[in-house]
């Protein structure tokens, strides 16, 4: 038989910024949320941070990037680093995070 049909899959694909460049090829991406209450309609801020795989060492604590899913590369790292968007101060984006 022949198959017809090519089987597509989407990568999920996030937005967040670099809070941590500790470690060699990996980074600490915060990705924000929001996502509304079931019962009161009221928006709540969920924060998650992915460990993510930077092979080239390239983005630096403040960066703003899009990270992709893939394939494990360790034990916690299925994102990896596609591109710079752009540059925040991340300590004005943490005070401002708090105080919502």
């Amino acid at each position: 038989m022949e198959k017809t049909k090519e089987h597509i899959t989407k990568k999920q694909s996030l937005i967040g910024i670099v809070v941590s460049d500790k470690m060699d090829k990996t980074r600490v991406v915060l990705v924000t949320r929001y996502e509304e209450h079931p019962k009161y309609k009221k928006f709540i801020k969920r924060n998650k941070r992915y460990k993510v795989h930077d092979p080239k060492n390239e983005f630096h604590v403040g960066d703003r990037v899009r990270i992709e899913g893939c394939a494990p590369v360790s034990k916690h790292k299925a994102f990896v680093a596609v591109e710079k968007l752009g540059v925040q101060d991340i300590e004005q984006y943490l005070k401002t995070r708090s105080m919502n």
